[in-house]
């Protein structure tokens, strides 16, 4: 058996397993970067940064596809795109939450656990490759607690907590 025929062989029993397929990935997508989009906090620094939006969610149902089944469709360099964000663990924090959210409405809760296992493993390793392309070791279990001018946060005089929802 090559490569290729062990990739799809695992990929079939992570789907059978789980039950996600290309549709649930497509929807979890979709559905997942309009909250994104419209959210207070995560929507300016994805808006500063994709201009082509059928392009970016090309790409991020093919990152899940390799994420999730493991079908090797995704070849981009996801850290080197984090890196320069203005972004810490609030962020993070937030976008974990929204995926966690979307997952839990749209996928079967397998199907949910397992995105979500991967995604919390996805928002550690960028947090940990961001801090430590600025410089900062962060210790186990500590987190990347930027300045308030270093990282993109809603318009001053609104609480964070406030903003979360209020893009629409």
């Amino acid at each position: 058996m090559d490569h290729s025929e062990r990739r799809a062989r695992l990929s079939g029993e992570i789907a059978a397993r789980t039950g996600i397929t290309d549709a649930m990935i497509a929807e979890l997508v979709e559905t997942f970067y309009e909250r994104v989009r419209k959210d207070a906090l995560l929507g300016p620094v994805f808006d500063q940064r994709i201009s082509d939006w059928t392009y970016h969610l090309g790409q991020m149902r093919q990152f899940w596809s390799s994420v999730a089944l493991m079908t090797g469709t995704y070849h981009g360099r996801p850290m080197e795109k984090h890196i320069p964000l203005p972004v810490d663990a609030r962020h993070f924090d937030r976008w974990l939450s929204l995926f966690r959210d979307t997952a839990r409405e749209i996928c079967p809760p397998l199907a949910a656990d397992h995105f979500i296992d991967r995604a919390e493993r996805i928002a550690q390793s960028l947090e940990l490759g961001i801090a430590g392309s600025s410089g900062i070791m962060l210790a186990k279990g500590e987190r990347l607690n930027r300045p308030d001018r270093d990282v993109h946060l809603p318009a001053s005089g609104r609480s964070l907590d406030s903003t979360i929802h209020d893009r629409a």
